[in-house]
């Protein structure tokens, strides 16, 4: 696996985007574009890049949202709108014609974004642990978590300059990984993601991109009206054990692909949220074969 780079597109003044290809790009392979969750980085996709029948199906591509890893903006707000056009953006610039999009939480909004402003370009979509809502009172009602009281705190506790010694505190990274993970992340996983994000999120510019990725989670606009635009396949799983959004939820939103030649849920009995990391053998076996599918 090669290591994270960037990639200079034009949107948002100029950005660098932080990505990573598993290996040289292979044009007589399908791409798989895949987007990680909250505050995470290329490395959640460690499991996919290792996986010999993923990697074998398609190029492997990881790409880092506005607000994590690598990924630097010239302008200081975005959206996930942004981060949907600059990965349409990092094909151009790496020469990619079309591409599948994998997304877990927060990336499987980022695909269908992606989808919806290229249907021409995206082939198809997996959505992981995600929802299509904004944090509403009828996802709480299905059992979803309030995402309104776990960014609040830490959104109101950045909101003031810091030194260039700060890091993020390891109690944020924790409480993330417990709702993506759920309680058992294993030491070793928990001493890398502390060490990542603390890599990632140092001194004031690190401060001002965790609470703006912070205010864009608790903030996003729903896509129930838009999603009726997705026109390509959607596999959509979801664990059975995810503490942030519900299977509840997914069984209910999946329905509103209507426009999709095939929308399909598939439950996954124990996964939690972070479900490309805890549960990679399933979803690399899915996507593998879906992928070669729909190539």
């Amino acid at each position: 696996m090669s290591d994270t780079e960037t990639v200079q597109i034009p949107h948002l003044g100029g950005s660098a985007i932080g990505h990573r290809l598993g290996r040289a790009y292979d044009p007589s392979l399908p791409t798989l574009v895949m987007v990680n969750s909250f505050t995470t980085s290329v490395e959640l996709y460690r499991p996919q890049f290792a996986d010999e029948q993923l990697s074998a199906a398609a190029n492997l591509l990881a790409i880092e949202p506005y607000g994590h890893g690598a990924t630097r903006a010239t302008y200081r707000q975005y959206t996930y709108w942004d981060t949907a056009i600059a990965g349409l953006q990092v094909l151009d610039a790496l020469g990619i014609p079309d591409a599948f999009v994998l997304g877990t939480s927060q990336g499987g909004w980022i695909a269908a974004r992606m989808a919806m402003l290229a249907p021409d370009r995206i082939k198809g979509i997996v959505p992981l642990g995600t929802s299509m809502d904004f944090e509403s009172q009828r996802s709480r009602e299905l059992g979803c978590w309030n995402g309104v009281e776990f960014c609040t705190p830490a959104i109101d506790a950045l909101a003031q300059p810091v030194g260039d010694d700060w890091v993020i505190p390891t109690e944020l990274v924790d409480a993330t990984l417990a709702e993506g993970m759920g309680d058992d992340v294993p030491d070793d996983e928990r001493a890398f993601w502390h060490k990542t994000h603390q890599q990632n999120y140092a001194g004031d510019d690190g401060r001002e991109r965790l609470r703006t990725s912070s205010i864009n989670l608790r903030d996003r606009d729903g896509l129930h009206a838009r999603l009726d635009s997705v026109r390509c396949p959607v596999l959509w799983m979801h664990g059975t054990a995810d503490r942030v959004y519900s299977v509840a939820n997914a069984e209910a939103e999946i329905g509103l692909f209507v426009s999709s030649p095939q929308a399909e849920l598939r439950v996954v009995e124990g996964g939690q949220h972070f479900l490309s990391a805890t549960n990679p053998d399933v979803v690399n076996a899915a996507t593998a074969e879906f992928v070669d599918r729909w190539k």
